[in-house]
C-alpha cells in the first residue's frame, strides 16, 4: 500500500481589495455621450388581440338595426332577463361592468311571474364623425317607457358601445 502525498494549496483571498479614501470619492471619468436607440415597433400587430383598431364607417354594417338590438338586450340585462356576458363582445369593459352590476341587483329583487319582453319603439341615429355613432332608443319594458342613449365606435370591424345612459 502506497500513500499518496497530500497536496497543499493556499486559501484564496475572498476579501475585496481596499480602496483609499481619495479613490472612493473621486468622480468617475467622463464618458462620451451616446444616444442609444431603443428597438420599439409602433405598428399594430394583426395577431395582437389587445390592441383595438378603429374602423371606417364604410367598413361597418348599418348601425340602426344594431342599435335596436343592443338597446333591447341592455334593457333585458338590466331587468335580469338576459345574462350580462352576452353583451361583453359589444361593450367596452367599463360599460360591461356597470351592466353586470345592475343585473346582479335586479336579479335579487326580481318579481315572480311572467313578464312581457321589452319592445324597442323608436331608434334615432346620428353620425358626428367617421366610425362614430351617437344613438338613442325608446324602449317599452314592463309597463315603463325608457330612453337609452349610447355612443358606438367602430373598432375591429364591428360596433362597440363606449358610452351608455339609461333613463
Amino acid at each position: 500500500m502506497t500513500i499518496k502525498p497530500v497536496l497543499v494549496r493556499p486559501v484564496p483571498d475572498t476579501e475585496p481589495p481596499l480602496i483609499s479614501a481619495e479613490e472612493a470619492y473621486r468622480p468617475p471619468p467622463p464618458q462620451p455621450y451616446a444616444q442609444a436607440a431603443l428597438a420599439l415597433d409602433f405598428t399594430v400587430d394583426p395577431e395582437d388581440d389587445s390592441a383595438r383598431r378603429p374602423t371606417l364607417r364604410s367598413q361597418l354594417p348599418d348601425p340602426r338595426p344594431f342599435v335596436a338590438k343592443i338597446a333591447q338586450a341592455i334593457i333585458e340585462v338590466i331587468a335580469a332577463q338576459r345574462p350580462a356576458p352576452q353583451l361583453i363582445r359589444h361593450t367596452s369593459p367599463a360599460i360591461y361592468s356597470g351592466l353586470a352590476r345592475r343585473a346582479v341587483v335586479a336579479a335579487r329583487r326580481q318579481p315572480t311571474g311572467p313578464r312581457r319582453p321589452a319592445v324597442v319603439r323608436r331608434v334615432r341615429v346620428c353620425e358626428p364623425a367617421d366610425g362614430i355613432v351617437e344613438a338613442c332608443a325608446v324602449v317599452v319594458a314592463h309597463g315603463r317607457v325608457r330612453a337609452i342613449a349610447l355612443r358606438l365606435e367602430g373598432l375591429d370591424g364591428r360596433w362597440l358601445v363606449t358610452q351608455l345612459s339609461v333613463g
